[in-house]
């Protein structure tokens, strides 16, 4: 196949695929909002189309056997929306090469498609309950270990790269429900000390807030179905990196294991990303007054929110993230487990579902929903208790989210305990 010429470790790779996706350099001195209208989003040539169209295709016409009229011949392999979400991408993450996928963990699945039965992976316990199960019920029956420590203890995370020489250490930060910060400058220092690659979940905190490849990170994942999509009517992930042989790795396992996403969901994507600062700007605002809002309420047991200054990260966010802390807030209410899981089901302007990101304002039980998966025990020992809550904090008036707050209140006191 001639669109696979070039080569690692014996395996084809589309000669695409190191091109297609470098950001935009006639862009890269401009802001970031600027960039997220720009870049990988020129006006269609035909017929002057202000926004690009959706290449609803599967095959590509081909001018002579296995030669190509602008590098695709199809489309698990690749797309015109592809390329212009991956560029899009990485010049907000200020990065060389992004690749799409068909969800979040598509990428990780990408990432890991790489390695071999006895090869690990370190990752720190507050990890997002679906990266949870696939890595303990799918690649670890597969032979790839999986090794956590605790958020904070530095000398076992390093224990750990010493006597397992694992691939990857694998990180979120924020942390998914907890809100803990993680330095991602440390854990790069220590990772890189043991020729460990460090990949950073940069979901919560979006590249408006953080750009982890800065702080010397090796790839950033995103589950574009939260922040980036931001709308709730679309699934999607993405890998981010400036190492081009890995490019070329999770270009290959995209095409190879069929993780591509869909034109129209990558079109969807990249026309959300364009109003992406300024709904992170709205996000943050509002959770940050609501953060402060539910740390005087008589109620709430405990706040979990990086912005503010009594949290125990908030000097480590505050330097690695920037013009805010991004829009979830956790808490822990004076009530009994019922009586919480009565306050969400009582919302009216918070929706109570899974996800994050969008929009709309939702709650979530994690220990019942986003996290069910991961056994009680361990929640218990990363200190998610069962009675946390976790709110999405949306664009609507955050006047309107307090009040929802109190009127669920009132609610759930009355409900048995």
């Amino acid at each position: 196949n001639a669109e696979y010429m070039g080569t690692f470790s014996g395996i084809f790779v589309p000669l695409k695929a190191l091109h297609t996706t470098m950001s935009d350099s006639s862009h890269a001195a401009q802001g970031f909002a600027t960039r997220s209208i720009h870049v990988g989003q020129a006006p269609e040539k035909t017929y002057g189309a202000m926004i690009p169209p959706i290449y609803m295709t599967s095959t590509y016409i081909q001018e002579w056997p296995a030669q190509t009229k602008a590098g695709h011949d199809y489309t698990r392999a690749g797309n015109p929306n592809f390329d212009n979400l991956e560029a899009q991408i990485a010049s907000l993450e200020d990065a060389k090469y992004a690749t799409v996928f068909s969800a979040g963990l598509a990428a990780f699945t990408a990432l890991v498609s790489g390695m071999k039965h006895g090869d690990s992976v370190v990752a720190f316990k507050s990890l997002y309950g679906g990266t949870y199960r696939l890595f303990t019920r799918v690649f670890q029956p597969m032979g790839i270990e999986l090794h956590m420590v605790q958020v904070g203890d530095w000398e076992g995370l390093g224990k750990i790269m010493a006597e397992r020489k694992p691939k990857y250490v694998i990180f979120e930060t924020p942390t998914n429900p907890l809100l803990e910060v993680i330095d991602i400058e440390r854990v790069v220092k220590a990772a890189h000390e043991h020729g460990v690659m460090v990949v950073v979940d940069n979901t919560f905190a979006t590249p408006f807030h953080q750009n982890p490849l800065q702080w010397g990170a090796d790839v950033v994942v995103h589950s574009a179905t939260k922040y980036l999509g931001g709308h709730s009517d679309v699934i999607g992930g993405v890998c981010v990196t400036n190492d081009a042989e890995l490019k070329k790795k999770v270009d290959f396992a995209r095409m190879a294991l069929g993780l591509n996403p869909s034109p129209f969901d990558t079109w969807l994507v990249a026309r959300s990303i364009k109003t992406l600062a300024v709904r992170m700007e709205r996000h943050s605002k509002s959770a940050q007054a609501f953060a402060e809002w539910l740390s005087t309420h008589p109620m709430i047991a405990k706040v979990y929110y990086p912005g503010l200054k009594t949290d125990p990260g908030h000097a480590v966010a505050a330097k690695q993230m920037r013009r805010g802390f991004s829009g979830m807030v956790s808490a822990e209410f004076k009530l009994s487990l019922e009586q919480t899981k009565k306050f969400m089901a009582s919302c009216r302007v918070f929706s109570l579902a899974e996800s994050l990101g969008g929009v709309e304002s939702l709650v979530d039980h994690p220990a019942s929903m986003t996290h069910a998966s991961i056994p009680a025990a361990e929640r218990k020992a990363i200190g998610l208790e069962d009675g946390l809550v976790r709110f999405s904090v949306g664009l609507e008036d955050v006047e309107d989210l307090m009040a929802d707050v109190e009127q669920a209140f009132k609610i759930a006191q009355q409900h048995p305990a």
